[in-house]
């Protein structure tokens, strides 16, 4: 599979306020939670998952995501 371009998106953890979105170049959804995690995101009050919105600046198409902190797992909210 080739490598996919980077592209922009604008990510947040559901249980902070959509105004404090970061912006992530990844190249894809997964990738940019995962980034977002690891670099930014504030720490939930409770549990080890966060959940995570990701934005695609260009297309507007968004995804939830439940993380798992402690594997990085990462699956679609509920």
């Amino acid at each position: 599979m080739p490598n996919a371009e980077p592209r922009e998106f604008r990510v947040h953890a559901l249980h902070v306020d959509h105004h404090h979105a970061h912006l992530v170049r990844e190249t894809s959804f997964e990738a940019a939670a995962l980034a977002y995690l690891d670099d930014l995101a504030p720490a939930p009050d409770e549990g080890p998952e966060v959940s995570v919105v990701v934005r695609e600046v260009e297309t507007g198409h968004e995804h939830c995501f439940r993380v798992d902190l402690d594997s990085g797992q990462t699956e679609p909210c509920q």
